[in-house]
């Protein structure tokens, strides 16, 4: 795989293929800027060897065509901090003002692209639409890995058409990172999965028994396992059909030796509101009516304790709803515990994206842990011995 480092942009046109699905509010204002401002060395490394950049992404999820909410002339002004430069724009990422626009670009010079989800082609994985786009540049740099698992026009489709393709530093960096938690664990090797459900988390879990000593459970997750073990849930987040599962995988792990922790005691609400009464019940005692919205102070010490004597942790998924900030406590305990396993312990920490990437960079830990992934679904495929496509492109 060509990486940025061993390739010469100089009086090269870079078509790259970045991940700005970044989230907005409704005056448009950019509300977490993380996946922009990865993107940044890329960007610069091209336009400072003397090459321009055509920069092409995704924005949600439009329905048929333009929609004015998810159009990418809204983060103009944050690239254009960004990247210390104007940020030139085309209202198509195809057709004729993307093609005058692109074939007039400058060395140095960087031209962003309209959504390309405007047409349905892209998720389809089109190769009509691929080679269009690819037209625009000679060269293809792949740096968005959020989108590597899927084999759409631009993250993947579009590299049969280069003879150049080169990973971005992102994709370089996701890909490292991982490597070093799959291949080179150091031990006590501590995996924490949360989010709200198993089903998300199965492959992932099962892949990882094989690998880790300790397993994190926690997050709405957790309740499945409760009910199928006989506890009362009250009205919390259960996945009636994954009992079976839940029991199953907690035999697996027994069965490998890995240590599993789980709630022992729950901060549960009357309501789902940050604003709703709170009581701290042991786990299997939920009272009807109430639901568990965040990890107990019991159970943050004993999870903290193990957090504390890994070598290498990979986190997805919080330990409770931690938008609302009544029930934040516990993501963010983990949080700080993961940070102090690295700062001080020297562990090697890797924060698997999404919601647990949200976390941690709200709490301010972001720069404070080895890696924060910008891929939450593709890193779990990744991790679960999945062919990502936007990668095999990158090999072929």
């Amino acid at each position: 795989m060509k990486t940025l480092d061993s390739y010469n942009f100089a009086g090269k046109k870079a078509l790259v293929r970045v991940d700005f699905n970044v989230p907005l509010d409704k005056a448009f204002n950019i509300t977490d800027d993380t996946r922009i401002k990865a993107t940044i060395p890329t960007v610069l490394k091209i336009v400072n060897d003397g090459g321009s950049a055509i920069l092409m992404s995704h924005l949600g999820r439009p329905k048929g065509g333009p929609e004015e909410k998810y159009s990418l002339k809204h983060l103009l002004p944050a690239l254009k901090e960004a990247f210390g430069r104007e940020v030139k724009f085309a209202d198509d990422c195809i057709g004729q003002s993307a093609t005058d626009l692109a074939a007039g670009l400058q060395p140095g010079e960087i031209l962003l692209l309209e959504n390309l989800r405007f047409y349905k082609e892209e998720e389809k994985g089109d190769v009509g639409f691929a080679e269009k786009l690819s037209k625009l540049g000679d060269v293809w740099v792949n740096d968005a890995f959020g989108t590597a698992h899927r084999a759409h026009a631009s993250t993947a489709v579009m590299g049969q058409f280069f003879t150049d393709r080169v990973a971005g530093y992102v994709m370089e960096a996701e890909l490292v990172n991982a490597k070093k938690i799959l291949e080179e664990a150091e031990r006590p090797f501590t995996a924490i999965m949360g989010g709200a459900k198993i089903s998300d988390k199965i492959l992932i879990i099962e892949k990882l028994l094989d690998k880790v000593d300790n397993l994190i459970i926690g997050g709405g997750m957790t309740y499945t396992f409760t009910k199928a073990q006989g506890g009362n849930i009250g009205k919390s987040l259960l996945e009636a059909d994954k009992q079976d599962l839940a029991l199953e995988l907690l035999e697996k792990a027994k069965a490998k030796g890995v240590n599993i922790y789980m709630p022992v005691d729950n901060l549960c609400a009357d309501d789902f509101s940050n604003d709703a009464n709170r009581q701290i019940v042991a786990t299997g005692q939920i009272p009807d009516g109430w639901e568990g919205l965040d990890i107990g102070p019991k159970t943050i010490e004993q999870f903290k304790e193990v957090v504390l004597k890994s070598k290498t942790i990979l986190w997805n998924g919080p330990m409770g709803v931690f938008e609302f900030e009544n029930f934040a406590h516990g993501t963010n305990a983990i949080a700080e515990a993961v940070v102090k396993a690295t700062e001080e312990n020297g562990a090697f920490s890797l924060i698997g994206g999404g919601d647990s990437a949200s976390a941690i960079n709200q709490a301010g830990f972001g720069d404070r842990v080895s890696y924060v992934s910008t891929g939450g679904g593709a890193l779990l495929e990744y991790m679960e011995g999945k062919t990502l496509p936007g990668v095999a492109a990158l090999e072929a």
